[in-house]
C-alpha cells in the first residue's frame, strides 16, 4: 500500500509537472481587440532602399513585399437608408481591406542624439493611439498645447526632450522651448507616401517629429468629404468625367478595382452632392477628397509611378536638397552624414501595427550603412545595389518603459549604448509581442511556480510518509 502511494505521487508529480511544462505559455500570446493587441503572421519583412542625389534633389528609392496593392482608404456607403463609414482604424488588419498601404521614413542630420543610436523606439512616448492604455482623443483635444494649440486630436508619436516627464504625456515643455528646440535641429523630418491619399497626387505627404506628430507649413493633399450638418458626403464622382456618380462597395471589398481604374476622388474630378440622385445600397464614395498640396507640406514628390506589380511596391520619391524651410526639414548638403529609419504599413493595417527599421546611416559621398549615388542630369540611373533592411513588428514597447527598471538593459541606454549591438529584428519582434503580454506571461509563471511547489510539498509528504512507516 506504501508503495502504492509513493508511486502515485510520483507519476502525479511528473505528469502535473509535464503538463505544466508543455502547456506553459499556451493561450497567453492571442488577438484582444478590447487591448489593441493584434500579432501579424509574419513578425519581420524585408525593405530594399536606395539613394542618389545631384546638386540639387536627392531621391529614395523603396521596394517592400505586399500580398496585395492596398490602394482604399475609409469610405462612405450607402446601405439603403444613409450614408456610414466604412474602415476605420482598428487592431490589425481592417476587415473590409480599408487602409492604405504606406511607407515612411524619419530623417535626422545628428540633431536629435538618441535618434542614430534608437530609431523610432525614442519617439514611442507614453500612451499613444492604439496602445492598451492610450490617452482619449477628448483628452488630448482638451490639452492647452498639444490640441488647442496644435490642433492634435490623438496621442501621436513625439520627442522625449519635448515633456518634463517620461512617464507623462501631457507635461509638454511652454510653447517658447518647444519652438527653441525646433530651431536647434530638435526635431525629425518625416517622409510619408499613402496609396490612396497622396499617391493619386504624385505626392507624398511632408511631415515632422516634434512635440507630436505634425504637418509642414502649408496645405496637405486630402480633406475629409463629409458634410456633418446634413450627413452626407460633400462631394461625388463628376459623372461627366469618370463615367459614374460612386464606386460598388462589393467591388471595392472584392479588389474588382485596381491602380489603373479611377479609385481615388480628385478634386477636379469631383462635383457636388447631390441627394437627388437614385442612390442604390452599396453605392461607395471615398471619404477623402484629394487636392493639390502646397507649401512646405508639398516639397516631397513621386518621381515616375509608384506601382505595385508581382507582390511588391516600388516607390521613389524626391525632395530638394534645401527646400528652404529648416524648421520643417531636414536640409541634405554633399559630405554629410544623416541618420534615417523607415516603416511600412500593409495588408489594411494602421496606427501603430506597421513594420519599423533600426536606424541606418545615410552617407552623401561619405562612409554610410547607405551610400547615395551622385548622378548627372535630372533622374538616377539606380545601378548600385539596393540597402537590404529588415523591418519588425515593434509591438507595445515605448521610450518610458525602455529607460526604466522594467527594461533589464536600461543601464545600457544610459551608457548611450546603440540597439543595435545588443539586439537583432527577430529579437525586437519577439520582446515586443512579449511586453504585450507581459502581465499574463508572468501570471502564467507564478502559477507554475506555485503549482510546482504544492508537487514538491505532495511529493515529499507522501515520501515522509512511507519513511515513517518503514522505521514504525
Amino acid at each position: 500500500m506504501n508503495r502504492s502511494a509513493t508511486y502515485a505521487a510520483v507519476a502525479l508529480f511528473v505528469g502535473v509537472l509535464g503538463v505544466s511544462w508543455l502547456t506553459h505559455g499556451r493561450g497567453v500570446v492571442h488577438n484582444d481587440a478590447a487591448r489593441h493587441i493584434s500579432i501579424p503572421q509574419a513578425l519581420t519583412v524585408p525593405l530594399q532602399v536606395q539613394a542618389a542625389y545631384n546638386d540639387t534633389t536627392i531621391s529614395f528609392r523603396y521596394r517592400w513585399p505586399s500580398p496585395r496593392p492596398g490602394i482604399f482608404h475609409d469610405v462612405l456607403r450607402y446601405d439603403g437608408k444613409a450614408w456610414v463609414v466604412r474602415g476605420g482604424a482598428v487592431a490589425g488588419s481592417q476587415p473590409d481591406g480599408l487602409h492604405e498601404d504606406r511607407v515612411a521614413m524619419m530623417v535626422d542630420d545628428g540633431r536629435v542624439p538618441e535618434f542614430g543610436r534608437y530609431g523610432g523606439y525614442i519617439a514611442i512616448g507614453h500612451r499613444l493611439a492604439g496602445t492598451a492604455n492610450e490617452v482619449s482623443g477628448r483628452e488630448v483635444q482638451a490639452h492647452p498645447y498639444l490640441g488647442q494649440r496644435l490642433g492634435l486630436d490623438e496621442g501621436t508619436k513625439y520627442l522625449p526632450g519635448t515633456r518634463s516627464n517620461l512617464n507623462d504625456w501631457a507635461s509638454t515643455l511652454p510653447e517658447a522651448e518647444q519652438q527653441a528646440l525646433i530651431s536647434a535641429g530638435y526635431f525629425l523630418d518625416l517622409w510619408h507616401w499613402r496609396a490612396n491619399r497622396s499617391n493619386p497626387m504624385g505626392v507624398a505627404d511632408d511631415q515632422m517629429v516634434a512635440a507630436g506628430r505634425l504637418s509642414d507649413a502649408g496645405r496637405g493633399a486630402y480633406v475629409t468629404n463629409w458634410d456633418a450638418a446634413k450627413r452626407q458626403p460633400r462631394v461625388m464622382f463628376n459623372p461627366a468625367r469618370v463615367q459614374r456618380s460612386a464606386l460598388s462597395f462589393d467591388d471595392i471589398v472584392q479588389g474588382r478595382i485596381g491602380q489603373d481604374d479611377v479609385y481615388a476622388l480628385r478634386e477636379d474630378e469631383a462635383v457636388p452632392f447631390d441627394a437627388a440622385l437614385a442612390w442604390r445600397d452599396g453605392d461607395t464614395i471615398p471619404r477623402r477628397i484629394l487636392r493639390t498640396s502646397q507649401g512646405s507640406r508639398a516639397d516631397i514628390a513621386v518621381s515616375g509611378r509608384a506601382r505595385w506589380s508581382n507582390g511588391f511596391w516600388d516607390v521613389t520619391l524626391t525632395r530638394r536638397m534645401d527646400t528652404g524651410n529648416p524648421r520643417d526639414d531636414k536640409i541634405f548638403v554633399d559630405r554629410g552624414v544623416y541618420q534615417l529609419a523607415f516603416a511600412i504599413h500593409r495588408e489594411a493595417t494602421g496606427g501603430r501595427w506597421h513594420y519599423v527599421s533600426l536606424p541606418v546611416t545615410l552617407g552623401l559621398g561619405r562612409e554610410a550603412t547607405l551610400q547615395a549615388a551622385r548622378f548627372e542630369g535630372e533622374t538616377p540611373g539606380w545601378q548600385q545595389p539596393p540597402l537590404n533592411v529588415t523591418l519588425f513588428y515593434p509591438g507595445q514597447v515605448n521610450w518610458a518603459l525602455l529607460n526604466s527598471s522594467r527594461h533589464a538593459g536600461a543601464g545600457n541606454i544610459r551608457a548611450g549604448v546603440p540597439v543595435r549591438y545588443r539586439h537583432s529584428e527577430d529579437q525586437l519582434a519577439h520582446y515586443g509581442i512579449e511586453m504585450e503580454f507581459n502581465a499574463a506571461i508572468q501570471r502564467q509563471w507564478t502559477l507554475t511556480l506555485l503549482a510546482g511547489l504544492l508537487l514538491i510539498a505532495g511529493f515529499g509528504f507522501a515520501l515522509n510518509m512511507l519513511l515513517s512507516r518503514k522505521g514504525a
